[in-house]
């Protein structure tokens, strides 16, 4: 299965409609938000209706929290977990969050094979145990380029991207 990883979006419509071409394009089944969508309308009538696979998301430390999980979850095709997710892909388990010292802390207990998390804006893979920590970086292009993360369940491939070097 081909996924993708975003976070910290932070309302930047134009880097999103580029991924969102190029993950249709590439055929990408799942989303793993890992929060700072910002503006709840992005995820409701921009990520919802435009990316046809399950979306999973998280609260970011920028998010309207009265309105983000309700108005969510009127969306068949996404799971808001509000500040931090558990679920299993294709027999991985998998844990989310925004913060870089809570996937420091999910990922030493050792309970999950991938945690992804946001905030820092700089993109990074690293090990810890057998867990695999992956921030994806930045969509709207805040402090570093650009950029997201895919996984292919089937081959294992985990691999950071940059945007602009994409081709729609």
């Amino acid at each position: 299965m081909k996924i993708a990883i975003i976070s910290d979006i932070h309302d930047n419509i134009t880097n999103l409609e580029k991924f969102l071409k190029w993950a249709k394009k590439n055929k990408v089944e799942e989303l793993i938000i890992c929060g700072d969508l910002c503006a709840t309308i992005v995820l409701t009538k921009t990520i919802s209706p435009k990316f046809k696979g399950h979306i999973h998301t998280i609260y970011g430390n920028v998010a309207d929290k009265d309105t983000q999980q309700e108005k969510s979850n009127s969306c068949p095709n996404i799971t808001h977990y509000g500040e931090i997710g558990e679920f299993t892909l294709d027999s991985k388990k998998i844990a989310l969050t925004h913060h870089p010292a809570s996937a420091q802390a999910l990922a030493a207990s050792s309970m999950y094979d991938f945690v992804f998390y946001g905030h820092s804006h700089k993109p990074w893979i690293e090990k810890i145990g057998q867990t695999t920590m992956v921030n994806p970086g930045t969509l709207a292009g805040m402090f570093y380029k650009a950029s997201f993360a895919t996984w292919d369940t089937k081959t294992g491939k985990l691999e950071l991207k940059i945007l602009e070097l994409i081709n729609d």
